[in-house]
Order: C-alpha cells, then structure tokens, then sequence
C-alpha cells in the first residue's frame, strides 16, 4: 500500500511539472483541488464569512476552505483580487480566471485547512450548470486560439503606424498631414490597446508567461503604460463588475456618481464635491478627454514608482524614446512631438471611455452582495450589436457578456459561444442586453442624468435640521 501510495503521488507530481505553465482544458475546470481530506476540519459558509480581513482571509474553492492570508502578498494577480471574494466561494471566479489549475493548485495545498459541511457543500444550481456551460466550451474548442487572427491583427496595428510616419516623411509637416498622421496614429494606438487586452488575458498563446511576456512588450513598448498597473487594476474589474469600492472601474465618486444606490446615498448623507445633477454635462469635459492624457499618466506613474516596476519603468521609457525619435525630425523637434504625442492620447481618450464604459456605465451598480458568478457578471454588463465595424472599433468588446463570463476566451470565439450563453441565461432568467451601439452610446448620458437626478433629489429630501428651523 505504501509503494502504490508512493506511486501516485510521483505520477501526480511528474503531471504536474509537465503542466507547468500551459493551459488545461476539458472536465478538469470541475474537478475539486487535489488535496487529502483525512482529519481536517469542516465548516459552515457562515464560519468562513467571518475571515474576510487581510490579516484573516479565507476562501472557498470546490467546498474546500483555503487560508490565503499569508498567500495575499503573493498573488500574481494581487492582494486585492483575493479580498475581493474574502470570505466567499471563490470558485467559479477562481475557474475563470486561472488556465493552469494544476499549477495553482499545487501552490494551494500548503493553505488548505478544512472543508465545508457536506449539507452546503453542493454549488447552486445556476453555478454547476455554468461549470457544465464551460466544460461545453472547451469541448468545442472555444478557448483554442486562431493564431492567424492574431498575426493579422498586430499586422495591421503596424501598417497603420507606418502610414503615419510615411506621411510625414513622404508629404512634410503641414496642419493636414499633421492631422492625418495624428489620425493614423490614433487608430494604432486603439487597436494596440485591444491587443495588450488579448495578452493580458493570456488568450493567445497556451504557454501563459509568453502571453506575460508579449503583454509587457506590446503595452509597455507599443504603448508606454504598465503591465503590471493594467493587471492590478483590470483583474479587479472583473472579479467584480460595477461593483462599488471592488470595481475601479466605476469607483470614482469625487468627479461622477454612478447607478442608483451610491446617489441617493450620499445625497441624504449630503456629500459630494461636484454638482452632480449636471455630471451628464461636465463629463463631456473631464472624462474623455482627460482619462488617458492626464489621470491615467499619472496613476501609471505614481503605481510603478511606488511597486518599484522598474522592468515596467524601462519599457515606458524606451517607448517615449522611440515616439521621440520617429516623429520628432518630421514634426520640429520635442515640443512639437510632445504636442503630438499628447493630441494622440487626447483622440485615443475619447475612443477608449466610450468603447468601455457602454457595457458598464448603464448597467446596476452596487455594493458587494456575494451574487454567484453568472448572476454578477450579467447584472453589471452587457453587449452591443455585432457588425464587422462593432468588432474592429470595440475590440470584439461588444460581446463582453461573453468576456466576462469567460475572460480566458480568445475574442474571435464570442460569437460563436454566444447562442450558448444565451440558452443558459434562459433558464436562470438571467437578463442578457444587447443594444445598437449609438443606443449604448446614448444610454452612456442617460444613466449619467439618472445618477445626478437621484443624487439631487435625495440631496433636497434631507436638509439639515438647523437649516429647516430657520
């Protein structure tokens, strides 16, 4: 018994190695962590809801409870990642997220220290189901990746960027070629910024620290911005969409309120640092054209400075020197490519806030209600009508239904998952939205109107005692 023992835990062992670093598919997103049970202790849901601080984290994963206190620090993904579910059943979160579970498990093992009672230790069904939805998925090859899609793509983010130089090289620097090759950049730089999204996903390679390694050239060489900044911050968007204080995304109540909850309370609290009810106004002003050029400059800066990200810090770098010097000799010098430097990032702005936030901005935005995965990521995003033109422009992004149910999908397969999903939010009544992109650009304004007007009115409601007495 001791040798058959022995055996199988060299075979796990020698698996596990030869699993390093690649993608698993098919039945093993439902297969529990690996790990002995013999003598560990259960506990209720409840009982693991108490350890939600960072000094006392606890998790869930396939009714198995995990310790990750001393794991926080550590995470590839971040501390706050992990918060986000403290406390919770992370596992179809944890599925979703990760391609290598055998990797992670084995990492998993030295936390592991009970189990949950055998009466709560069954998923609802909504979220067995969605593990039998992506199972499907894999079956179908639907995280296989097209390398030719991708290949072609990058391509063409080249061709337009040395139509810009071309254009200058070849016509001189006039106000038209000036803003042609303003143009020409801006469209490279757009559609970089969809493929850094691909990689940072790791969706298109199987070896995951190529796609590691691909994201920090193609965002921090192609684009000057972190690699580290994008995952710390990305990762927690989907951990938990439109979610107050977890989203940062939409956690930005000192310029914008957003939704229905956060309005009418700080209206009766009577906070707030703008005039809210005009946001729908103002956010023509401060929003697009500021997000890029100004707020994510020094947000990017202030991170990799503080994390001390210093290969993130020469890859920004060598991207300013290389912006430099393809355009400076055309355009006068450095104070003329800085201004141009800085139009592009204006004209990228306004292109990256309305891409992004018509799927989130409109949608339910609320405080963490420990919603089960399908149910989170359906209330706060939905789609936009799919067109050749919605696919390019938003970087497939139309279908981030799909996205975020299954953010390790490589984005030519949204659609052909989509049927699927939709079957699947049939049955649990699961709200699936997709609207006309100029509706879902309207509705950008609309919902900014509502907030300001929820904000107003509660704000009214609630006047200080003194100040009714007088």
């Amino acid at each position: 018994m001791i040798a058959e023992r022995d055996l199988r835990a060299c075979v796990n062992r020698c698996i596990s190695a030869l699993s390093l670093g690649r993608r698993e598919e098919g039945a093993d997103t439902m297969s529990p962590p690996q790990v002995p049970e013999d003598g560990l202790p259960s506990y209720t849901r409840e009982e693991v809801a108490q350890h939600k601080k960072s000094t006392d984290c606890w998790v869930i994963l396939h009714g198995q409870v995990y310790d990750v206190t001393k794991w926080l620090g550590k995470h590839p993904g971040g501390a706050r990642l992990i918060m986000h579910y403290a406390g919770q059943d992370a596992t179809l979160a944890w599925t979703s997220f990760h391609h290598n579970k055998a990797m992670v498990r084995k990492y998993l093992a030295q936390y592991h220290i009970g189990k949950i009672c055998p009466e709560q230790k069954e998923l609802q069904p909504i979220e067995k189901d969605f593990l039998t939805l992506r199972d499907k998925m894999e079956a179908k090859g639907f995280f296989k990746t097209n390398p030719l899609f991708f290949v072609a793509h990058f391509l063409h983010i080249v061709l337009f960027c040395f139509a810009a130089w071309g254009t200058l090289w070849y016509y001189g620097n006039n106000w038209i070629t000036w803003l042609a090759a303003a143009a020409l950049t801006t469209v490279s730089q757009a559609q970089a910024g969809w493929l850094q999204h691909d990689f940072g996903h790791h969706t298109v390679f199987d070896v995951i620290n190529l796609n590691r390694a691909l994201h920090h050239v193609v965002i921090g060489l192609m684009k000057g911005v972190s690699s580290f900044w994008w995952n710390y911050r990305h990762y927690q968007h989907h951990a938990k969409p439109n979610v107050y204080l977890k989203d940062p995304d939409i956690t930005i109540p000192y310029v914008v309120l957003l939704g229905k909850i956060i309005p009418e309370k700080w209206g009766k609290k009577r906070w707030g640092t703008m005039p809210y009810n005009f946001q729908q106004h103002y956010f023509f002003l401060i929003g697009p054209p500021l997000l890029l050029p100004i707020y994510f400059h020094v947000e990017v800066l202030f991170y990799v400075l503080k994390k001390r990200k210093w290969i993130d810090f020469a890859c920004m770098l060598i991207f300013y020197m290389i912006f430099h010097y393809t355009f400076a000799p055309f355009l006068g010098g450095f104070w003329p490519s800085f201004r141009f430097y800085f139009f592009i990032r204006f004209m990228e702005s306004h292109w990256f806030v309305w891409a992004t936030q018509i799927s989130h901005i409109p949608m339910n935005i609320d405080l963490d209600h420990r919603q089960d995965w399908p149910s989170l990521q359906l209330a706060g995003t939905r789609n936009v009508e799919q067109s050749f033109m919605n696919d390019w422009f938003l970087g497939h992004l139309n279908f981030q239904i799909e996205h975020h149910l299954f953010p390790t999908m490589p984005r030519h397969n949204f659609l052909k998952a989509k049927p699927y999903v939709i079957e699947y939010c049939k049955k649990y009544n699961l709200d699936y939205q997709e609207k006309p992109i100029w509706t879902a650009f309207g509705d950008i304004v609309r919902s900014l109107k509502e907030s300001g007007e929820i904000w107003a009115e509660a704000w009214d409601a609630h006047i200080p005692t003194k100040t009714k007495a007088n």
